[in-house]
């Protein structure tokens, strides 16, 4: 069990799937709506720290995910409100910047209540996100640029493209955690071009209140609407998708097809200036834990 020494009467550890039910409970202490699937998910992906109280109650929690020694993206920052005031997100945003070298970049995607304290430890605002919801969709179609192409069930033959493709959206290889989200996923398409070679790729989500709708990744913007249309068209219930700052376009279409902007959270970085190189490509993050 890693301990924090700091001065502190709650013990800080590294948390295991025997805590899944407790940081369900947490995370719905505070209004947000991580369930076991996801849970699950980020600890195959990465480690996750957290404090108890005497009770062996968990009152606090963060994630740090690494893609490849090259990126990593911190999420899941939660403190029990009763429990604020002591520094326990302060310390376990500490652990998660001591997990990785020094020369790998770390993201995040801060909360309003959270980012004061980034911005204490280092992190710089560099962009944004978009994040959009829907509870009543309505696919908007366009012409699709004559562009001819095929939307087929994202199977395992189709995994080493989508990798990367992903690892050129994102600057950073996501294989690991791309096998783990794609098991997870409700659905999962690709869009090829009538030669094989692949234009796209999307992942449905499903969660307690929302299905989240990402990665999108599509060489240009018909097709990750064509790959948007595709996931959501069966649904009953609320969509969401976070969109890169940067995709205009296609948060106009996301608009016109009965999607409202809710906020526009900051993406903020430490050890480096700028995130690793992207394509952009990215049309829709994973998730803002993700990155």
């Amino acid at each position: 069990m890693f301990v924090n020494q700091k001065q502190t009467k709650f013990g800080m550890s590294k948390l295991s799937e025997r805590d899944i039910s407790g940081l369900i409970q947490l995370s719905a202490s505070v209004g947000w709506d991580y369930d076991e699937q996801e849970i699950r998910t980020v600890m195959s992906a990465g480690t996750v720290y957290g404090h108890k109280n005497e009770q062996g109650t968990i009152i606090s929690s963060a994630a740090m995910i690494s893609y490849a020694e090259k990126l990593a993206s911190i999420g899941m920052v939660i403190v029990n409100d009763s429990y604020r005031g002591h520094g326990l997100g302060k310390e376990l945003t500490e652990a998660c910047i001591r997990s990785v070298p020094d020369d790998v970049t770390i993201m995040l995607i801060a909360t309003k209540e959270g980012k004061p304290l980034y911005e204490k430890l280092g992190f710089d605002t560099i962009t944004c996100v978009h994040k959009l919801i829907s509870d009543n969709y309505v696919a908007f179609h366009q012409e699709d640029g004559g562009l001819e192409y095929d939307v087929l069930p994202l199977t395992d033959i189709h995994f080493e493209q989508v990798r990367a493709m992903d690892r050129d959206a994102v600057g950073a290889d996501r294989g690991p955690f791309l096998a783990v989200r794609i098991r997870q996923a409700r659905q999962g398409v690709v869009v090829t071009h009538r030669n094989g070679n692949l234009a796209g790729y999307g992942l449905g989500i499903a969660g307690p209140v929302n299905m989240i709708l990402g990665p999108i990744v599509a060489t240009n913007h018909d097709v990750a609407c064509c790959i948007i249309r595709e996931l959501a068209k069966e649904h009953q219930g609320r969509l969401r998708i976070d969109v890169p700052d940067g995709q205009a376009l296609f948060v106009r279409s996301l608009e016109k097809s009965g999607f409202v902007k809710e906020s526009q959270p900051p993406i903020m970085i430490k050890n480096s200036s700028s995130l690793p190189e992207r394509n952009h490509t990215l049309f829709g993050i994973a998730a803002q834990i993700f990155g």
